[in-house]
């Protein structure tokens, strides 16, 4: 074949003549590894009805002290800001598939232990190990289903990720209505194991294995997944692989790169984690018989408004979505700030971190009223953030980076959204004495502000591109 041949600019991963693959078993592949996100859903809701019941457990049981409840919750981000170092590590030189197969491994690992503790120690042991898990699927399944997935479908599947993780806390929510922690931490054991075995059939990406030069290999994956590949040929393959420093100083690295990071930041500095530590309470504060019916209306408000953007992404666009999330977010933040800062000069009212105003004195009506207002912003807020902020970054780190540095580079992401996902929570309580909760959360709007400029004149629209098309846009092509 010679270079003038028309058929040897196809790409192997693009179709010929344009039209959109319709192979069905990319759908069952992307649902595979996506059970890696579900457990890593479930292994964040576990916390929520675990910690009550760990608390009241007797001897014998471990039971935790309001000190280790903390730590019970706050040691999953360090054990996945771990993770996301090692996913970033396994993903280059285990393979996509490889990799899911081994994170199943501490999910049910994890899960083990904390099933069979007998004292805090082991359950603090097992959550690290949970963490860690988290960190590797967070960032291996993106990746996954963005070099398995055709352009028109790219968009629906990787928001499945986010999905699956909201999906997953959801669960944990309504297991933990009728299972104690032992039995809650051995239905955690299910999704994990059910990946294992699915993923054991399922191929490895072709550009992996283009980047491993198993052609032969790369074809056979193709033609499982998207159900033909004649007439495409293979994409060049640069003879670099790897990472090192001075690739940073290339426009098709660094731009990446920043946009990755940032988005991540943006992500956290949100106040998500804010809003959901108050749900409960603000919920209370609302007259809510049973406050834990919150998490119920937290998850389905998640998962409902998360579906939404997946099944929507591929026709409006990541820019579009994340713009318009990110205003709704403000909008809803600056209303949470504004009941903190209408309920602050009421008589018998605290500001009191620990507190969320509890209004004792004014007639219920009055405080009732006031509660909604943060009921309304609180919902409001998780709208928001599941259509757009929520799955998005996760979405864009698996597109936006070469094929040579996307081990490495979605590995910075990852741990710099669970390095910021830490201190965010650690010390959001500080900020709120500082700056008095009203503040707090208004510094979280501003932040979303920033986030949406960011959105409209940084990121670049990825929709319906494949993604040697994305790379050669940062490249300057």
């Amino acid at each position: 074949m010679t270079p003038e041949d028309p058929e040897e600019t196809q790409p192997l991963l693009e179709p010929p003549g344009g039209s959109a693959p319709r192979g069905r078993r990319v759908f069952l592949a992307a649902f595979a590894a996506t059970l890696g996100p579900l457990s890593f859903g479930f292994a964040l809701g576990y916390s929520s009805p675990a910690i009550p019941s760990l608390q009241r457990a007797a001897p014998p049981a471990p039971r935790l002290d309001d000190e280790a409840a903390s730590w019970f919750g706050a040691v999953v981000t360090l054990g996945a800001a771990a993770g996301g170092v090692l996913g970033g590590w396994l993903v280059d030189r285990a393979g996509r598939k490889l990799s899911l197969l081994l994170c199943s491994v501490p999910f049910v690992t994890s899960f083990a232990v904390i099933t069979a503790a007998q004292d805090v120690w082991m359950l603090l042991g097992g959550r690290l190990l949970t963490g860690l898990a988290c960190g590797v699927a967070s960032l291996v399944a993106p990746v996954y289903i963005s070099e398995i997935a055709y352009p028109a479908v790219r968009g629906l599947l990787g928001s499945c990720v986010q999905l699956m993780v909201v999906i997953g806390i959801l669960l944990a929510y309504l297991a933990g209505w009728v299972l104690e922690w032992r039995w809650l931490a051995v239905l955690g054991c299910v999704p994990p194991s059910l990946m294992l075995l699915l993923m054991c059939f399922m191929p490895e990406t072709p550009r992996f294995l283009l980047t491993q030069h198993r052609r032969q290999e790369a074809m056979a994956a193709l033609q499982f997944l998207w159900g033909s590949e004649q007439g495409w040929e293979e994409p060049p393959i640069g003879a670099e692989q790897g990472f090192h420093l001075a690739l940073l100083w290339q426009p098709g690295i660094y731009k990446p790169f920043v946009i990755g990071v940032s988005l991540m930041a943006f992500q956290q500095l949100s106040g998500v984690n804010a809003i959901m530590f108050y749900a409960e309470t603000i919920f209370e504060e609302a007259k809510f018989k049973d406050s834990s019916l919150a998490s119920i209306i937290v998850g389905v408000i998640q998962v409902l408004f998360t579906a939404v953007a997946a099944l929507i992404m591929d026709r409006a666009g990541r820019r579009l979505l994340l713009a318009l999330s990110g205003m709704v977010m403000v909008f809803s933040m600056s209303a949470f700030g504004a009941y903190f800062k209408l309920t602050q000069g009421i008589p018998g009212n605290s500001s009191h971190v620990a507190l969320l105003a509890p209004i004792s004195t004014e007639p219920v009506d009055a405080s009732v009223g006031l509660a909604w207002l943060a009921v309304g912003s609180m919902c409001l807020f998780i709208a928001g953030f599941a259509v757009g902020w929520g799955p998005i970054p996760w979405l864009l780190m698996s597109e936006i980076f070469p094929l040579h540095v996307k081990g490495v580079a979605t590995g910075v992401c990852v741990l710099a959204n669970w390095l910021m996902a830490f201190l965010v929570t650690k010390e959001f309580s500080s900020l709120m004495e500082i700056l008095r909760p009203y503040g707090a959360f208004w510094l979280a709007s501003a932040f979303c502000i920033i986030s949406v400029l960011f959105t409209l004149f940084c990121v670049p629209e990825t929709k319906g591109k494949t993604l040697e098309q994305i790379t050669a846009h940062f490249e300057g092509r």
